[in-house]
């Protein structure tokens, strides 16, 4: 079974899956939804941390390090940043992290994940807009967003036929232009967001 959602707090997350498990279904992977599989229900404690590791040992290293002190490495790989274990040992610690530091510290690289991806789609964007692939002023006026020779000095039923025909490729043009902003609005958002998350533990 395939589950789509989308959390900026770990702490919410987790307690999804748990909640999860307790209905019957099993936390076993996450790639464009969450992944889950039948199971017995049962109470979880899972938590999550969100790292990435230069080479797969050192991934390997941080995994056994978890599972030597009680918790079982889940999903994520050493490229994904978030990362799931499983407490499987009853004299496990209750938590992954030792401290306050370390524990908001995912917060703190998540939020400097979404401002580098933002970074990212900026000169893009700015690269479409000065090479004319993108006319941001048809983001403002809609009316640049029609292409039809004449079609604002058009009437009657002249008009509504060549606008009627042509509003879907307009409506097209508009998602397409707006796609790199909004993309670049939400990754700021989210790392403002993450970032307020960071704030608060560190208080």
């Amino acid at each position: 079974m395939r589950k789509f959602k989308f959390f900026l707090n770990f702490e919410k997350e987790a307690n999804w899956l748990n909640q999860m498990a307790e209905e019957g279904f099993e936390f076993v992977g996450k790639s464009m939804g969450y992944h889950f599989r039948p199971a017995k229900p049962e109470k979880t404690d899972i938590k999550i941390d969100y790292r990435t590791f230069k080479n797969k040992a050192d991934f390997i290293d941080y995994c056994t390090l978890f599972e030597d002190c009680g918790w079982k490495y889940i999903a994520g790989t050493k490229s994904s940043g978030t990362l799931y274990f499983k407490k499987v040992r009853a004299d496990a610690d209750e938590d992954i992290f030792s401290d306050a530091d370390s524990k908001a510290g995912r917060y703190k690289r998540l939020s400097q994940m979404y401002m580098a991806l933002s970074m990212c789609y900026l000169p893009i964007f700015a690269a479409l807009i000065t090479t004319g692939a993108i006319d941001a002023a048809g983001l403002l006026s809609p009316k640049r967003l029609y292409y039809t020779p004449g079609l604002w000095n058009m009437a009657g039923a002249d008009f509504w036929g060549a606008f009627l025909f042509e509003t879907p490729f307009a409506l097209f043009r508009a998602a397409t232009w707006a796609l790199f902003p909004v993309i670049i609005i939400l990754f700021l958002f989210f790392s403002y967001k993450t970032e307020q998350h960071y704030k608060k533990l560190m208080k």
